[in-house]
């Protein structure tokens, strides 16, 4: 499914009569962060995201005959919480339907949740004619739980606990992502609840990766994100150690990839190729063929790159 498209899977009997115009939303999720930790300014927890080709949807059909929001699937309670605020906040009367879709998988580090919560935002304000600002999303989805930066285009660093941004940082070439997801979910929420282990001098090194990732973003060198985003791996091994880091590494190597990119709060490590490398399909094979012997599964991915990010 493109993005923009919604299929809609909603028993037709319980959509009421429309009293408004259905409003569409999308966000693209991510593949974990590029960098995430802790800065030694007030221990400001911190991330810097990795758009993805991959999308949240969100259908809004707004009704003067409901009396609340109902959600399809109806375990995104978020999201139909965030559709209610709006409408109370922005004086909007009734209730209404709202349906979200797009495969973002839950629970692996793509940013699903604050997907689906920017789509919904998103639908519900186009739904009532309205263009709703990044500031503007990101301050009500301040009122429902921290979120990655995915209102913003592009990469930025942004601060999830309190739903901020720092600093719009780039865009880099759209690159390619040999995924191992070892199984399982992790609760974001909960993850973000679990104090860090990181003492000063980690912090200060957060601070020295944040400068030197910003300046290869900006710069386009490739192999110096790629370094930046190892080092954040493996310091990530404090908090959430990964049972099979060192074969991702070695394989890493093996392939002659920038470095490795993890989701932090999620279950997926992955190897960072050039997507115009002319050997990326027989490293994606060689990457592919040595997890077949690892419990999990393994997965493409695509960056975002210049030129796809507006909108």
């Amino acid at each position: 499914m493109r993005p923009g498209e919604v299929a809609c899977t909603a028993d037709p009997d319980v959509l009421p009569t429309a009293t408004g115009r259905l409003g569409v939303g999308t966000a693209f999720g991510t593949f974990g962060e590029l960098l995430q930790g802790v800065l030694p300014d007030a221990d400001r927890d911190f991330l810097v995201t990795f758009p993805m080709a991959q999308w949240a949807t969100a259908t809004f059909w707004p009704s003067s005959e409901l009396a609340r929001v109902r959600v399809f699937p109806q375990h995104k309670r978020k999201s139909a919480r965030l559709a209610a605020t709006m409408m109370e906040l922005f004086g909007l009367p009734g209730g209404g339907v709202l349906e979200l879709g797009g495969g973002l998988a839950e629970g692996k580090g793509y940013a699903s949740s604050s997907a689906d919560l920017v789509a919904t935002a998103r639908a519900v304000g186009d739904a009532f004619g309205r263009t709703l600002s990044e500031r503007t999303i990101e301050s009500l989805l301040r009122r429902i739980e921290p979120s990655d930066g995915v209102m913003y285009d592009g990469i930025v660093a942004f601060h999830h606990r309190e739903v901020r941004l720092r600093e719009r940082i780039g865009v880099l070439p759209p690159l390619t992502v040999v995924a191992h997801d070892e199984g399982g979910a992790v609760d974001t929420v909960r993850f973000n609840r679990i104090p860090k282990p990181f003492d000063e001098a980690d912090k200060r090194e957060y601070a020295r990766l944040l400068a030197a990732l910003t300046a290869a973003v900006r710069a386009g060198d490739l192999p110096a994100v790629g370094e930046v985003t190892t080092r954040s791996a493996v310091l990530n091994g404090k908090l959430r150690p990964r049972r099979h880091f060192d074969v991702l590494h070695r394989l890493c190597r093996e392939v002659d990839g920038y470095g490795l990119v993890i989701a932090h709060s999620g279950t997926a490590l992955g190897v960072l190729l050039d997507r115009d490398d002319p050997e990326r399909a027989a490293k994606i094979d060689h990457v592919r063929a040595a997890c077949v012997a690892l419990p999990g599964t393994v997965t493409v991915h695509r960056s975002l790159g210049t030129g796809e990010l507006a909108g």
